[in-house]
Formats: structure tokens, C-alpha cells, sequence
């Protein structure tokens, strides 16, 4: 090694002391030649030390890169000669370092390494930065796991305190933050829906005690914000304001987020509970003669979160008891019958009115009462009904399927329970005769004398053969879709029975 090397400072590109020339070419094979001191090379990468220490190596070292990381060699090669307390502070970019970071690992140049990590782990990222990093920091191996700290999977403990804090701002339990107004409550909103969110990602949350005691501390914080707006709503001077309406569609959106973020949680027959206990009140508001020529976007509102409720309660996701079920269709159904041809008149107005009940909530409504119905005794259902055909707008909701199906249960009930209980006296019988092991005598009309064989319809038989058990399976099928067939006469059942057999 030439002593002048170790007692001049070296600078990089400086023709006068080199004794290494670094070659670097890019796919197309151009070279670029920089002139550098071996001693520098040495010194901070292991690389070039095992290169320069090798018997036949030249004083001509050269290295291919691509045109995307040609930048980030020059710049490592510069950052060979900088002191290292100065190496830091040359950083501009995270593009600039993550490159930079990337060759020095393949260099083992293990101090600017360590401060390219240094750096990209305390300087803020953006969405495209960050992803550029996961992809590097994934090659790198363990040097570069520093940087993924802040992403990293934190423990369910750490998880569910955010999680926690986020619900109580989201529910105002503790109060509204007036620095921030509704956009910290919007934004908590908007990020416990995310983190409960059903995509490809495991939800962060799970629902522990602690978690569904906040929750339900937060339904009842914001029902109750609710029902105090909705009483004071008639009390206010001016209800042609769009000021009176925004304060509780306000109030009633936070419901309805309320109602999705339960029904993730499990939590659903807790807002059901509340909803079907306050309907009555509600709607007593809503439907004062002061409300009727405004506030169409509350009384929509209501009726999309109703819609939810429907469905819980109908498709029997949310269990409960028969009187629940049944006050809760009667006070919606008549209501939602009146706005639904009031909504589609002012629609037709022509003069831009927004609020209209969409097809697909027509459809999500009337499916969940057609079975919400189907599942009341049959009393319930036939006031129901009744209820239903006797009014002016039976066109929506359409309950004649479910009308169809009363028709069909109520004709049959009484045939079907008397053949059920004979089934069950038939049964017995036939243990009974098995254990006295009795030989009995040939019977006219057994299946080795079939020509006296008799068919018998008459639902007081103590023993109905099969022939009329398959003929009920099949009008069982059958009448559900026409109830023409319900009124068929014996004869042609008979004849349908034989033909069946």
C-alpha cells in the first residue's frame, strides 16, 4: 500500500492518488469508470477488501447494475469517502436511501447500512414509499427489520385499548372533543368500521367482555342522544330549516353506524331490542301532523335502518319473543306502506326530490316481513293479513305469498294435526301387537289378495294407508304455489292417489 494514500486525505474521483478504478456498467454494457482510493474501499466495505486482498485482483474492479439502481452506486461510492457523522445528514429522500440501502448490503458496507436504517426508520413515509419499502425490507433479512417497526403486528392487548378509545370517541362516552368538533368523531367512526372491516385481513378485534361492555355503553349513549333530539324536534321554532334536519339525521346516522358495528360484534339483538322498544315513540314524533310536509330525509332514514332490524329479526339472526316480533311488524308495517307511495309521488314530481326508497330496500323490506310473518302463530298472522288486504295501498309490501301460505297452513291445520296424532296411535299400536307376538289371520284385501284392495281419503281412518301420506307430500308442493288445489274434491284425489301408487 503507498504511504502517500495514508497520509493525504483522499477524495473520491481524484485522478492524482488513485490506485483503484471502479467500473460500472448497466445492462447495455456501457461503462462508467470513477477513480477511487483502495485504502477508502478497504476501510468501509468487506466487499472490495476481499476483492483488493485476492492474489490476482487489478486495479480495475467492475460492477454491473441496472439502469434503476445506477444512481444508487454513484452515490454509495461517494458516501465511501464522507466521515462517518456526515453520512446521516446526506440522506434527502426515502427513495434515495432505501437504494442506497439495498447496495450496501450487497457491499457489506456495514456502517452506511446501518445509518440508511437509521434513517428510513425515523422519517415519515408515504403510501407509495412504504410499499416500496416492504418490498426491499422483505430481501434484506434481519439488518433491515428495524425499519419495519411501525407496521409491525402489535399484541391484542395494545389492539383493543385502541380499539376501545377509538368506540368512546366514535360514541361521545366521554364527552365531545370541541377542538375537533364531529370530524374526530367521524374519523373514529370511519376507523373502528376498518378495523372490523370483512376483507382478506383478520379482524383486529375480538369481542371480549370488555369490548361488548363499551359498546353497549356506546348504544346507549348514542340511543339516548337520539331520543332526546327526536322529543325536542317538535319543540323547535322553525322545522322548515335544514338545520333542525341535519341535527337528527346527524343523531340517527350515528345509529345506523351503530347498527353495523354490532352486527359485526354479535351484538345485534341489543340495538333490536332498543329499536322495537322506542318504535312506538318514534314514530308518534314522525308522524305529527308538523312533520307532515317535511323532514323527508329523517323519515327516510328511519326506514333503511327498519330495514335492518326486518331482516335481523325475520331471517333469525336476532331471537325474539313472538310479542316483540309481532309489535314490531305492526307499528312499521302501516308506516312503511304510507311513505312508500308518498316517496314515489314526489319522485315523480319532477322537481329533483332526492329521497326515495331504492329497489333493492323495497325488495330487503318485503322479503324480511313475507318471513317474518311466516314465523307468528296464526292468529298474528290473519290481523295481520287482514290488516294488509283491507288497506288502500296493498300493492307494497306484497304479502301474498305469505297469504298464499296461511291459506294453505289454516285449510290443512286440522287434517294434519289429526293425522299426526293417528300416525302416533298407529305407532303404538303396532309395538304393542310386536310384543304379544301374535300370529294374525290373512286379511281381505292383503297384499296376497290385492284384488280387494281399497284406497281410503277420509282423514278419520285410524290407520291412513300410504298412499294418502304420498298423496300429501306431493299437494304439500304443490299447493304452496297455486292454492286452486287446496279445493280439490275427493274423487280427484282419489284418482290421484291411484295414479301416484
Amino acid at each position: 500500500m503507498d504511504k502517500a494514500l495514508q497520509t493525504k486525505p483522499c477524495r473520491f474521483g481524484d485522478r492524482k492518488n488513485s490506485d483503484v478504478v471502479i467500473c460500472l456498467k448497466n445492462r447495455e454494457g456501457t461503462p462508467k469508470r470513477f477513480c477511487s482510493h483502495s485504502l477508502v474501499l478497504i476501510n468501509r466495505s468487506k466487499y472490495f477488501a476481499n476483492r483488493l486482498s485476492h492474489p490476482s485482483s487489478s486495479d480495475c474492479i467492475n460492477i454491473h447494475c441496472s439502469e434503476v439502481n445506477y444512481d444508487h452506486h454513484v452515490n454509495l461510492l461517494k458516501l465511501l469517502y464522507l466521515p462517518a457523522d456526515s453520512i446521516l445528514d446526506s440522506f434527502d429522500s426515502v427513495k434515495s436511501a432505501l437504494g442506497i440501502l439495498q447496495v450496501a448490503v450487497a457491499f457489506l458496507c456495514e456502517e452506511i447500512a446501518r445509518c440508511c436504517i437509521q434513517y428510513l426508520e425515523a422519517v415519515p413515509w408515504e403510501d407509495k414509499e412504504e410499499e416500496l419499502i416492504l418490498k426491499a425490507v422483505s430481501k434484506l433479512g434481519s439488518i433491515a427489520m428495524p425499519i419495519l417497526a411501525r407496521i409491525q403486528p402489535v399484541d391484542l392487548a395494545a389492539t383493543k385499548n385502541v380499539f376501545v378509545s377509538a368506540v368512546r370517541v366514535a360514541t361521545s362516552i366521554s364527552g365531545p372533543c370541541p377542538p375537533f368538533g364531529n370530524e374526530l368523531k367521524t374519523s373514529a367512526q370511519e376507523q373502528v368500521e376498518f378495523m372490523l372491516g370483512d376483507d382478506e385481513d383478520a379482524p383486529l378485534v375480538t369481542a371480549d367482555d370488555e369490548v361488548k361492555s363499551v359498546l353497549r355503553m356506546g348504544l346507549l349513549q348514542i340511543y339516548s342522544t337520539f331520543e332526546k333530539e327526536l322529543s325536542a324536534l317538535l319543540l323547535e321554532p322553525d322545522l322548515v330549516s335544514d338545520r333542525a334536519e341535519e341535527k337528527i339525521l346527524h343523531s340517527l346516522s350515528d345509529l345506523e353506524w351503530m347498527c353495523n358495528i354490532l352486527g359485526k360484534m354479535d351484538l345485534m339483538k341489543d340495538f333490536v331490542s332498543n329499536w322495537a322498544e322506542s318504535s312506538s315513540n318514534v314514530l308518534g314524533v314522525v308522524e305529527d301532523k308538523k312533520l307532515d310536509s317535511f323532514m323527508w330525509g329523517l323519515k327516510i332514514k328511519l326506514i333503511e335502518v327498519t330495514a335492518k332490524v326486518l331482516e335481523a329479526v325475520g331471517y333469525g339472526n336476532v331471537i325474539l319473543p313472538t310479542p316483540i316480533r309481532a309489535s314490531l311488524l305492526k307499528t312499521w308495517l302501516p308506516y312503511i306502506r304510507k311513505m312508500k307511495p308518498l316517496l314515489d309521488s314526489k319522485g315523480s314530481e319532477g322537481t329533483g326530490f332526492p329521497y326515495k326508497m331504492s329497489e333493492d330496500l323495497c325488495q330487503n323490506i318485503e322479503g324480511a316481513m313475507v318471513t317474518l310473518v311466516l314465523a307468528l302463530p296464526s292468529n298474528d298472522q290473519a290481523d295481520i293479513l287482514a290488516d294488509w288486504m283491507g288497506a288502500e295501498q296493498v300493492r307494497y309490501p306484497d304479502l301474498s305469498e305469505a297469504f298464499e301460505v296461511w291459506c294453505f297452513r289454516t285449510k290443512s291445520a286440522k287434517r294434519r294435526l289429526v293425522e299426526g296424532l293417528d300416525g302416533a296411535a298407529g305407532n303404538a299400536t303396532n309395538i304393542k301387537s310386536k310384543k304379544k307376538k301374535k300370529k294374525k289371520p290373512r286379511q281381505v284385501g292383503s297384499p296376497k289378495n290385492p284384488t280387494n284392495l281399497k284406497l281410503s281419503c277420509n282423514a278419520t281412518s285410524p290407520n291412513p294407508p300410504k298412499y294418502r301420506l304420498i298423496f300429501f307430500s306431493f299437494s304439500t308442493s304443490v299447493m304452496m304455489s297455486s292454492c286452486s288445489l287446496l279445493t280439490l274434491p275427493s274423487s280427484s284425489s282419489s284418482l290421484i292417489l291411484i295414479f301416484i301408487s
